[in-house]
């Protein structure tokens, strides 16, 4: 009996006619560091294309040194990146070497029973936090709304205490601090390493939390040198993001320091303790 090749020769067809496909995000944030372009001028006109997810989830497959790179598209297009532009764009956008941020000099936390010094800590070592706001969107107007933000109290080696924003009146936070400028920050120790060493969840009060309360203020001319080099040294890429959407540069003028940092209840802070201690911790 002769072989019949028929179903090999449908299996391959619809092989080509499918091709491959893989499921990724249309901006790939992890990049090699052989594919990290040092810093240079980027397009007004193209870079904010790039923060637009402007395609699908679904994407044609390209070899590997294609993948980092996404050209921008319409919805539902599948389109091979042209060059290297791309690639190099995005990867300017949304990545930066790592030996570009200073590692943290403590990772061990102050005894607990040291408040002021503990907040000092958190407030110093930690990356990012939880803003609350009043809501000035119509459907939670009056309401709390939180949002994450990357924040900076100074470079590694020069803690101040005034947590330092980069943002832009696009975010719905800021059109809620343009109308009622008082907000909350809360960081968690859960965010280093500590916590989970000590296998504490983060709810457990042994895992420290701290609040911070007051005004949302614009950083003033003469203080804008000093909150760049605060937030860059601790976030470079943001250094790179467009100057299409008005970043600037915002601070907290604090009114209350709550911490939870042990069992037992919860401990208010002087500002002028925090603002001792600090100044103790810098000049020692």
């Amino acid at each position: 009996m002769r072989p019949s090749y028929f179903p090999l020769a449908l299996f391959a067809n619809i092989l080509y006619l499918c091709e491959s496909y893989t499921l990724r995000s249309s901006v790939s944030w992890v990049v090699s560091s052989n594919d990290v372009v040092e810093d240079g001028d980027l397009s007004e006109e193209v870079a904010p294309a790039l923060l637009v997810d402007s395609a699908g989830l679904w994407k044609q497959a390209y070899p590997s040194s294609n993948v980092l790179g996404d050209s921008v598209e319409s919805p539902g297009e599948l389109v091979k990146p042209e060059g290297d532009s791309a690639a190099q764009l995005s990867s300017r956008l949304f990545s930066y070497r790592l030996e570009k941020v200073k590692k943290s000099a403590s990772s061990t936390p102050p005894p607990h029973q040291d408040t002021a010094k503990t907040a000092r800590y958190i407030s110093h070592y930690s990356d990012w936090g939880y803003l609350a706001t009043i809501s000035t969107q119509d459907k939670i107007k009056g309401l709390p709304f939180g949002n994450i933000f990357s924040v900076s109290d100074g470079p590694l080696d020069n803690s101040t205490g005034v947590i330092y924003f980069y943002v832009t009146p696009m975010d719905n936070t800021v059109a809620d601090l343009k109308s009622n400028p008082y907000a909350s920050l809360t960081f968690s120790e859960a965010e280093g390493e500590f916590c989970r060493q000590m296998v504490y969840d983060p709810e457990d009060p042994r895992c420290a939390r701290l609040t911070l309360t007051g005004k949302m203020v614009e950083v003033a001319p003469e203080e804008l040198a000093f909150a760049k080099e605060a937030v860059f040294s601790r976030h470079p890429v943001m250094a790179k993001w467009p100057v299409g959407h008005k970043w600037f540069f915002m601070k907290l003028e604090l009114i209350q320091i709550w911490l939870q940092d042990w069992v037992g209840g919860t401990t208010l802070i002087p500002g002028c303790q925090l603002i001792a201690e600090i100044v103790h911790t810098n000049t020692s």
